[in-house]
């Protein structure tokens, strides 16, 4: 199995340009509701689409799950399972999706609950969901489609599907606010089309697995063992992401502790983290797609050598992009806020962010390498240990520092989790070379 520069940002680069995509689309949505002389459809779409997208992120281990499964599957030579696995990932997308429209009423009633929105902005955020969520079947099988196709190096057709959904997204968003005047219906119904389109286009461009034999071997589609061993893995890497979302959930309740100026502070500065995400989710795939076929290959010497070679590639995006913050943190801190209060507290802060893709990138890459071992027992427990962690260090350093100890403790989270999967990567190896797959 031969690993090259080329080879790795042939997988990485489309990846960091589709990702690109997504904030692009968020202006937009943002820009033509805010051309309705009213805050009302402003909050109704960013409420809205915030529900939503917690909604689906639940089953955004169907992505991560089917990448490292399938990629496998390709190391191994068992192309009858590659095929097997898309139409398997598939109809767990379709079914969990079809869970989400049957429990609809009651996952909105739970999120409204939460919300802090006024009557007004909670009725039109209604009338967003309602059409959203229709296309839920269509919105998490395409987590499963991406990551069936990560899986065989095809990122290209990742970058493509991506550029349709947000490109067709986008122009509806024009068509249908400011053209037709539908409001936030129409955004509702141009992100529910994209949906659509973007389904039947992955489709289509998988077509030739899905009319294959193999693809339609139910008995092997639906077998008990691998049916076992998909659902072990996606709950293992659901309660891990659980645990993620802990870390990032507490670190806004406690910055509010501290008042609205360093509450809106910190969360301008967690764009920086986004950003971050974005930018190292390239390598993060490449390495999940190379590890996942040498480890299914049994080839320990691939596996070392994909994680070595993706790894310097992240340090290089992590020095850039740390660079990139310093020198132009405080400009990017006034494009997004306009509030000279929660600017100044944004450049108090801004060493934070400039260190955390340096911080961040060993949980990154290790994340990927474990991921594509399908090794997802060891990162949900591992991440425990990390939560444990950041529990300790809020509770020492908070007291003390405030938002300073708030900042440092996700920090050290970071470091934590990359430390601990680092400590149990020799054991991977061997496992890879022991063919325990």
């Amino acid at each position: 199995m031969e690993i090259t520069h080329r080879r790795i940002l042939k997988i990485a680069f489309p990846i960091v340009l589709a990702n690109s995509t997504v904030p692009l689309l968020g202006a937009v949505d943002t820009f033509v509701v805010g051309q309705i002389a009213s805050p009302i459809p402003i909050g109704a779409v960013a409420i809205g689409s915030l529900v939503i997208s917690v909604f689906y992120w639940f089953f955004g281990f169907l992505r991560m799950g089917t990448t490292g499964l399938t990629s496998q599957a390709v190391g191994a030579g068992d192309h009858d399972e590659v095929a097997a696995l898309l139409t398997r990932v598939l109809f767990a997308g379709f079914l969990a999706g079809a869970g989400i429209l049957v429990f609809q009423w009651a996952l909105f009633y739970g999120a409204f609950v939460l919300s802090p929105a006024t009557v007004e902005v909670e009725e039109l955020a209604l009338e967003y969901l309602g059409i959203r969520i229709l296309t839920a079947p269509a919105a998490i099988a395409l987590f499963a489609l991406n990551g069936w196709l990560i899986a065989q190096e095809r990122t290209k057709d990742v970058l493509y599907l991506q550029l349709l959904m947000n490109g067709l997204n986008a122009g509806l968003d024009l068509l249908f606010v400011l053209s037709l005047g539908w409001g936030v219906q129409g955004v509702a119904i141009a992100t529910a089309l994209a949906e659509i389109t973007g389904l039947f286009y992955g489709l289509f461009i998988c077509r030739k697995t899905l009319l294959s034999a193999a693809a339609r071997a139910w008995g092997v589609v639906f077998d008990r063992v691998k049916l076992k061993r998909m659902f072990v893995v996606n709950g293992d890497i659901m309660l891990r992401t659980m645990m993620l979302e802990v870390i990032f959930v507490s670190f806004t309740f406690i910055a509010a502790r501290f008042g609205d100026v360093p509450l809106a502070a910190n969360q301008v500065l967690l764009q920086f983290l986004m950003i971050t995400s974005y930018a190292l989710d390239g390598f993060a795939f490449a390495v999940e797609a190379l590890v996942g076929q040498a480890f299914g290959a049994k080839d320990r010497p691939a596996l070392r050598k994909s994680a070595v070679m993706c790894a310097k590639w992240g340090i290089a995006s992590s020095a850039i992009l740390a660079v990139i913050f310093a020198f132009t943190g405080g400009d990017i801190i006034h494009l997004i806020t306009k509030s000279p209060e929660v600017q100044s507290e944004a450049i108090r802060f801004l060493p934070y962010v400039v260190a955390a893709p340096l911080f961040g990138l060993v949980a990154f890459m290790f994340d990927g390498i474990f991921l594509g071992a399908t090794q997802t027992a060891v990162m949900r427990n591992m991440m425990a240990v990390s939560v444990i962690i950041y529990a300790l260090s809020i509770s020492i350093f908070v007291p003390w520092l405030g938002n300073h100890g708030l900042w440092m403790s996700l920090l050290i989270s970071f470091l934590a989790r990359g430390v601990t999967l680092a400590l149990c990567y020799p054991r991977l190896e061997a496992r890879a070379d022991a063919g325990a797959i």
